[in-house]
C-alpha cells in the first residue's frame, strides 16, 4: 500500500481545514468595531426654511452648526418625515412602518396611555443591540407610555394628575423599547415631569429643559471616550416647539424674538454633540443626522417672523400638521467622513419610515422579520455608491394632523383633500363643493403647491390613488409578504361621510 509523504498529508490537511472553515463562514463580516457609532439628532417643529443653508434667501436666523455639518456632510433636499406632526413622525422613525397603521389615525399621543410600539415590535434600538451597540435616547418620546404607582403597581388615571407624579414607575417606555438609556420627557405638556430610565425623578421648569437634554447629550458622548463598543444616541429635542423658552443667554440673539432665539440654541444643542465626538475622537465612525419631526409651528409666529424677512418653510407651502409640503418637507443633514462627500446635495425622496433599513444596511444586516414594512435603504444614496437597493417600492406617503392621506409618486403628488388637511387656511371646513376634492401636484415645476392639477389629469390621479389603496391593504408599502395593519378599516378619504 502506497503512503503519503509526511508534508504531503500536511498539505492535505491544511486544504481540508481551509474548505471546512471557508464554508462555516459564509460571506465575510465586517467587525463590529468598524462598524460606525449612529447619532441622530431629532428637532420638533423646526422649518425647513428656519435653517439657512437650506433657505439662504429666505432665513434670516443663524444656524452656524447645521450650517457647518452641511459642508461637511450631505443635504437631503427632499426629506419627509412620516408625518405633520410629533407622535407618528417618531413612531415611523424607530419602527420603519408607518404609523397610521396603528391605533393611532390623527392628531398626537397624549400620555398615561399603553405604547405605541407594541412589545414585539423591533426598533432601530433594539435592532442595534442585536448588533452590539450601547443605545440612549435622551428627549421627548411622545410615543405615549403608562405610569404606574410605586407602591400599589396600578395603572395612575391622567384625570387624577396634571403632572406625572415624582416616583411613577414607566413599565413600557424607552428602556422596554430597545434604550439601555433613557432621560428626558413625555411631552411638551408634561415637559416638567423629568424621567430617567423607567421612573419620573423630579419636576423642573420647562425653561430648564433644553440645556438639560443638552448637557445629558454631552456626558453621554463622553462617556464613551475609549470605549470600544459602538453606540447610538437618538436625541430627540423639544426645540423649537413650544414651549418657546430661550434661557437668558440666549435671549435676543437672533433679533428675531424668542423663536428666532431659540432656534439658535436648539442649533448650539447640535453644536455640543459635535464638540464631544471631536473631544473623544469620533468624528470619523459617526454618522450624525440632524434633522427635524415636521415642519415649523404657527405658536412660532410664522406671519411677524415673515413680516422680518423670515420664512419658516423656505419656498414651501404650509406648515406643522399641513398635507403641503411645508408640513411635512424636513431639514436633513448628515455627515460620515470618509463615507459622505463632503458640501454635497442629494435630490432622492426618502422618509423617516427609511432610517432602520438604511441602519441595517450599514450593519450589513437584513431587518428583522416582520418590521420594516415601509423602509427602504437609502444608503447607497448617502455613500453615493449608487448600489441597487434591496427593497424597493412604488412611493412615499403623507399623512396630516387630521389624518387626511397624501401620496409622493416620482415628481407627483396627491392630497386628498380640499386644502392643507391641518392648520393653515384654507382648511377643508372653509371650502365649499365647488372645490377639487383633491388636489395633484406636479413638485417638478411646481414645488410651491400652487396649481391644482385633479381635474385635469384625472388618469395620473387615479395611478396615485391606486398605489396608495394598495400600499395600505398589503400591510405595507415594500416588496415582501403582505403584512397587517392593527386595525380592520382605514379610511383614506376623510371628508366623505
Amino acid at each position: 500500500m502506497q503512503r503519503f509523504a509526511p508534508f504531503k498529508w500536511l498539505f492535505v490537511i491544511c486544504i481540508v481545514v481551509l474548505l471546512s472553515s471557508k464554508i462555516d463562514a459564509g460571506e465575510p463580516k465586517p467587525s463590529l468595531s468598524n462598524r460606525p457609532n449612529i447619532v441622530i439628532v431629532l428637532c420638533d417643529d423646526l422649518g425647513f426654511g428656519d435653517v439657512q443653508c437650506l433657505a439662504p434667501e429666505t432665513s434670516k436666523i443663524p444656524t452656524p452648526n447645521a450650517d457647518a455639518l452641511a459642508k461637511q456632510g450631505v443635504i437631503f433636499t427632499d426629506a419627509h418625515s412620516g408625518s405633520s406632526v410629533c407622535t407618528p413622525t417618531r413612531y415611523g422613525l424607530l419602527t420603519g412602518r408607518y404609523a397610521w397603521r396603528t391605533r393611532l389615525q390623527k392628531g398626537v399621543a397624549t400620555g398615561f396611555a399603553p405604547s405605541l410600539i407594541a412589545p414585539n415590535r423591533p426598533t432601530i434600538a433594539s435592532f442595534l443591540k442585536t448588533q452590539g451597540y450601547d443605545t440612549a435616547c435622551i428627549g421627548k418620546w411622545h410615543l405615549d407610555f403608562q405610569y404606574l404607582d410605586p407602591k400599589t403597581n396600578q395603572p395612575l388615571k391622567r384625570k387624577q394628575f396634571k403632572l406625572p407624579p415624582v416616583g411613577a414607575i414607566i413599565p413600557d417606555g424607552p428602556v422596554d423599547r430597545g434604550f439601555d438609556y433613557f432621560h428626558g420627557f413625555h411631552h411638551a405638556r408634561e415637559m416638567k415631569a423629568v424621567i430617567e430610565n423607567n421612573q419620573v425623578i423630579e419636576h423642573d421648569d420647562v425653561k430648564n429643559m433644553l440645556p438639560r437634554l443638552t448637557q445629558k447629550a454631552y456626558d453621554y458622548l463622553i462617556s464613551r471616550n475609549n470605549n470600544a463598543t459602538p453606540f447610538f444616541l437618538y436625541l430627540p429635542l423639544g426645540s423649537p416647539h413650544t414651549p418657546i423658552v430661550p434661557t437668558d443667554e440666549w435671549k435676543g440673539k437672533s433679533g428675531l424674538g424668542d423663536y428666532g432665539d431659540f432656534v439658535m440654541q436648539t442649533d448650539h444643542a447640535l453644536g455640543k454633540v459635535c464638540e464631544a465626538l471631536k473631544t473623544i475622537g469620533a468624528e470619523e465612525n459617526t454618522l450624525l443626522i440632524f434633522t427635524s419631526d415636521n415642519g415649523c409651528s404657527k405658536a412660532a409666529g410664522i406671519d411677524k417672523l415673515l413680516k422680518q424677512g423670515h420664512h419658516v418653510s423656505g419656498p414651501l407651502r404650509g406648515s406643522k400638521a399641513d398635507a403641503w409640503e411645508g408640513g411635512h418637507r424636513v431639514p436633513f443633514i448628515a455627515r460620515w467622513a470618509k463615507h459622505i462627500e463632503p458640501s454635497t446635495k442629494n435630490d432622492r425622496c426618502i422618509c423617516f419610515t427609511d432610517m432602520f433599513a438604511t441602519i441595517a444596511d450599514i450593519c450589513q444586516q437584513p431587518v428583522p422579520e416582520s418590521s420594516c414594512e415601509d423602509s427602504v435603504s437609502f444608503v447607497s444614496e448617502l455613500t453615493n455608491t449608487r448600489t441597487e437597493t434591496k427593497q424597493q417600492r412604488a412611493g412615499i406617503v403623507h399623512h396630516s394632523v387630521s389624518g387626511h392621506f397624501a401620496y409622493r409618486l416620482g415628481d407627483w403628488k396627491l392630497i386628498l383633500a380640499k386644502g392643507s388637511g391641518g392648520w393653515t387656511s384654507p382648511k377643508e371646513n372653509q371650502l365649499d363643493d365647488r372645490v377639487p376634492k383633491a388636489q395633484l401636484y406636479n413638485l417638478s415645476n411646481d414645488l410651491a403647491e400652487q396649481t391644482n392639477l385633479y381635474d385635469s389629469n384625472r388618469t395620473k390621479a387615479d395611478e396615485l390613488l391606486s398605489q396608495l389603496k394598495s400600499d395600505v391593504v398589503q400591510g405595507r408599502s415594500t416588496k415582501g409578504t403582505d403584512s397587517s395593519n392593527d386595525i380592520e378599516t382605514i379610511r383614506l378619504w376623510k371628508n366623505r361621510k
